[in-house]
Order: C-alpha cells, then sequence, then structure tokens
C-alpha cells in the first residue's frame, strides 16, 4: 500500500508516519495484515509536482495539512479549505478515487463556544467539501474531527495547553492556570495513529455528532477515535507536580495501563532538557560497599541496588510482614536464611552468570555473602514496601 500524507511535519503526521515506517519496516507486526509500501510525506517544502506525482500513486490519503493560528484569519480558510480543494481536484484529475481520511477538529461543530470560530467555520467547510467528494466519486472518505491532542513532539505555547504545561514543568517555566476546574477532552497521539491504521484495514469507527457528543453509527458519515479522556487542568497541573518532583521523591506515581497518568506522563518526559535526562541518586556508602534506593512507587514498595564488597556479609536481620526479592546481577554470591526459632536454613547460591529472583521470607533472618575475593557482589532488591524509619519492621539477628 503506498501512503500520501499531508502536513507530514506536524505533530500527527511526524507521529504516524513514524508508525508508518515502523509497519513498513517489520517493526510493529502486532497491526497484522496491514501492509506499507511507500510513504509519501507532503508539507510546506514540497512542490505542486511532488503532490501531483504522489496523488496518482496513492492508495490511501491522510489529509493532515491545515492551518491553526495564521497571521490573518483569512488564512484559515485558504489552508484549510483551499488545500484541501487542490488535494481532492488532483486526485480526481488522476481518477483515483483511494480512501481519503481528513482531520478535523470539534470546532466544526459550530456549537457552544465554537460558535463564531473562523477556524471552525473553516474546519466545516473542509468537511462538506470532502463529504461531497465522496458522494460524487464513489471514494471511501473518514472525517474525524479530533478533541484536544497531546503527546511527544507536540509545540507547546501553540495549541496544545497539555504541550504548553509539559514543558513548563519540564524546563521550570512559568505557567498559568486561570480554572482548574475546567475540564478537557483529550486524545493521546497514540491511540489516535492506533485509529489511522485501523482506517487502513477499513475499520474505522464511525459515528454522527449531536453538537459535541459523538453518537456511535456504523453508518456515520463522520469518524471518532474511541479512547479520549476528560480531565480537567487541575489534576493535570497535579500529576505534572509529582512527574517533575520524581528525582527527589523518587516516587513514581500510580501509572495503569491505559490511563491518562500513564499517557502524560510519557508526554512530560519528552519534553525534558538535556541536563535533566540523567539525575543523581544517593548513595549510603561504609566500609562493606553500598545501598541506594533507585524507585519507590505509592502503594507497590521500592527497588534498591546494593553493592558488597568481596568478602562481605550483608542483612542478618527479618521482618514480621514485610518481604523482599533478592537479584544478583553482577558476581558471585550466597543467600542463606533461617526460620525464626529454628536451626532450619535454607541456601541459595547466586551469581550474575545465571540471574534468579530469591524470596526474602517474613519471619525469616537472612542474609547475603559474597563469595568472591576480587569482585563486587551487585544485587538488585524489591521491598513491598518504603522504608518508614519510624516502624522499619527490621530486627537484627545473625543467621
Amino acid at each position: 500500500m503506498k501512503i500520501l500524507v499531508t502536513g507530514a511535519k506536524g505533530f500527527v503526521g511526524r507521529n504516524l508516519c513514524a508508525q508508518l515506517a515502523n509497519i513498513r519496516d517489520g517493526k510493529a507486526r502486532w497491526y497484522g495484515d496491514v501492509k506499507v509500501e511507500d510513504i509519501f510525506e507532503y508539507d510546506l517544502d514540497s512542490t505542486p509536482e511532488q503532490l501531483d506525482a504522489w496523488c496518482a500513486q496513492a492508495d490511501f490519503v491522510f489529509n493532515l495539512a491545515g492551518v491553526n493560528r495564521p497571521q490573518n484569519a483569512s488564512e484559515f480558510m485558504e489552508g484549510n479549505f483551499g488545500f484541501a480543494s487542490t488535494l481532492l481536484d488532483t486526485l480526481k484529475k488522476h481518477k483515483n478515487a483511494c480512501p481519503v481520511m481528513l482531520s478535523s477538529s470539534q470546532q466544526a461543530s459550530l456549537t457552544g463556544r465554537f460558535g463564531d470560530s473562523e477556524y471552525g467555520r473553516s474546519k466545516k467547510a473542509g468537511e462538506d467539501l470532502f463529504l461531497r467528494y465522496g458522494e460524487e466519486t464513489g471514494a471511501r472518505v473518514l472525517v474525524y474531527r479530533f478533541p484536544n491532542l497531546f503527546g511527544k513532539w507536540c509545540r507547546p505555547n501553540y495549541n496544545s495547553a497539555v504541550a504548553t504545561f509539559c514543558n513548563a514543568f519540564a524546563n521550570d517555566l512559568p505557567y498559568t492556570v486561570n480554572d482548574p476546574s475546567v475540564e478537557l477532552e483529550l486524545l493521546y497521539i497514540d491511540d489516535l495513529v492506533d485509529e489511522m491504521v485501523a482506517c487502513l484495514r477499513g475499520e474505522e469507527h464511525r459515528c454522527e455528532f449531536d453538537g459535541l457528543e459523538v453518537i456511535p453509527e456504523s453508518r456515520g458519515r463522520y469518524c471518532y477515535v474511541p479512547t479520549t479522556h476528560k480531565v480537567t487542568l487541575g489534576e493535570i497541573v497535579e500529576l505534572l507536580k509529582a512527574f517533575a518532583a520524581q528525582p527527589q521523591s523518587l516516587i513514581v506515581p500510580a501509572i495503569p495501563a491505559g490511563s491518562f497518568a500513564k499517557k502524560l506522563y510519557s508526554t512530560y518526559l519528552s519534553y525534558l532538557p538535556k541536563e535533566k535526562v540523567a539525575f543523581p541518586l544517593h548513595m549510603n556508602v561504609d566500609a562493606r560497599g553500598s545501598f541506594t534506593e533507585l524507585v519507590h512507587t505509592l502503594d507497590c514498595g521500592q527497588v534498591s541496588i546494593n553493592i558488597s564488597k568481596p568478602g562481605v556479609t550483608k542483612g542478618q536481620h527479618w521482618h514480621n510482614t514485610k518481604w523482599e526479592f533478592f537479584i544478583v546481577v553482577a558476581g558471585h554470591g550466597l543467600i542463606q536464611e533461617r526460620k525464626l526459632g529454628t536451626d532450619e536454613v535454607i541456601e541459595f547460591e547466586v551469581s550474575g552468570d545465571d540471574i534468579r529472583c530469591v524470596h526474602m521470607l517474613p519471619g525469616y533472618t537472612h542474609n547475603i555473602i559474597n563469595l568472591s575475593e576480587t569482585e563486587n557482589l551487585v544485587t538488585v532488591m524489591y521491598a513491598n514496601e518504603l522504608f518508614d524509619p519510624n516502624r522499619p519492621d527490621t530486627y537484627y539477628e545473625t543467621v
């Protein structure tokens, strides 16, 4: 399949083209039988001759080109309606009735706060043009009214509040929230791209609109992405505060699969400057080696790294409720555990050459011994709860 993407250097275009390239190169096999042969990337620096040639060859067109913030309001219609006319006329010229997708906006509803939107009127004109084109040519037309978008590569201080806030927190810039209770409907770029790939299979989600409300309808004139998130500005800012504090707190907030928080965290990280990509950790160093906490979670404990010098024994304590995993990743050692009140000792010889995970059982005093005379023993340690110095649940006793 040969695919033409207009607006290829924009936020959506860059993400879509990158994933289409992954499919073309066999790096995204989870999309099944979707085949991508060529990707024609059209943008402002492309020529009319390229557009003409690509329209002749395309098996599918994603029209993402448009104007968001022109210097003059008249440019809305020229950029959003004028180019759409040129694109469709060129397809007609070559009698190419391949499927065509149009990136529109909720503002095209011309309802509520969008009732007097010049941008919305230009988008609505583009929608009507595409729908008429579909009726005239029989081409499959897919018109999407996207809500607010967010994700990596989105330009801050342009048309995305999320991008603006992420950039501000990542770069310690000032930001303003006039009303934290304002709710946004947000669409994550990866969810959008997955829907675009579904379009290539003829599996787009169709609908009608009642104002801004999506009415799913298998024969609907319009299309929509089924996964969006409704979040207030205040909620976004509070999450970003926690993300920005992570290098100091070590706490990774809850980011369940598919959650807005998970997607926002990935977006936030994409705005970090070089000096924040790496950050120092506090190493607790003594004659035996070192112990460094790596990651804290709100409800699933913490991960640490322990380094034991040659011949050193560490541990020699037990817990009532706390439990741990010890995972030796370098060196050669011995883990011993003794059930409290008995002489029953279980032992595990461990090595970075044969990585495995060993439970530190509640009610068993335990240690870890570096058996090497020359090499450090490096152990990744997971504890099911954060260390609480006021109630450490840790009691010294030799194995």
